[in-house]
């Protein structure tokens, strides 16, 4: 029995144009995020087999294939709903997510610096990767990551509130290989409501990641 299931999106296909086209959305939804729940799954099948047969000869290429496509599941599971239609500008009280822009402030100095190393961090990924933000439980402060293919170059423990995806299929249909446009562009879609839940969710939670410092 599957573990892992495909979530449905929160939109349909043409719901962020024109930012990004619902050819995009389709396949990057129905095609590339699907592999990575059957990847996932598949993994997992192929690990237990090895158990039952104590056969460990490829548990290194297992483990590696577990960890890319569990994060290209979760990863995914995150973007699509850091987006939506109505999103962009940036975190205010007004909008009521003020403790995010709160945080932003205190972790980066300000909004525009922290919307500049983001976007830096994304569109100069080597390769496959994502731009993310994440809620670094160590320091209690809000830090960038740039994640290559979707598990490296991680802190343990941190948790992605908001991700940029920089793989190509994210974009390559409509913005060819101007990466960078594409980052750009999706600071019109992010969904500040859907963040700054993830945001105090990561906080409250803190104490149950790590039992000490």
């Amino acid at each position: 029995m599957a573990v892992y299931t495909l979530p449905e999106l929160p939109y349909d296909y043409a719901a962020l144009e024109p930012v990004i086209n619902p050819q995009i959305i389709e396949l990057h939804h129905d095609k590339h995020h699907a592999a990575y729940v059957k990847g996932a799954n598949d993994t997992l099948d192929q690990l237990a087999e090895a158990r039952d047969k104590e056969s460990w000869g490829a548990v290194n290429g297992l483990e590696k294939s577990l960890a890319f496509h569990l994060s290209g599941h979760i990863l995914h599971s995150i973007y699509w709903h850091n987006m939506t239609g109505d999103g962009g500008g940036e975190p205010l009280a007004a909008d009521g997510v003020g403790d995010l822009a709160d945080a932003i402030a205190e972790s980066f100095g300000s909004f525009a610096g922290f919307k500049s190393q983001l976007t830096k961090a994304a569109a100069t990924t080597q390769g496959s990767g994502w731009g993310v933000l994440a809620y670094e439980p160590v320091s209690g402060r809000l830090i960038v990551e740039q994640v290559y293919d979707h598990q490296g170059n991680v802190g343990q423990g941190s948790v992605p509130v908001l991700v940029f995806d920089a793989w190509e299929h994210a974009f390559y249909l409509q913005y060819k290989n101007q990466k960078v446009d594409f980052i750009e562009a999706m600071w019109r879609v992010v969904n500040w409501q859907d963040v700054s839940k993830r945001y105090a969710a990561a906080k409250e939670r803190a104490n149950n990641l790590l039992l000490a410092p």
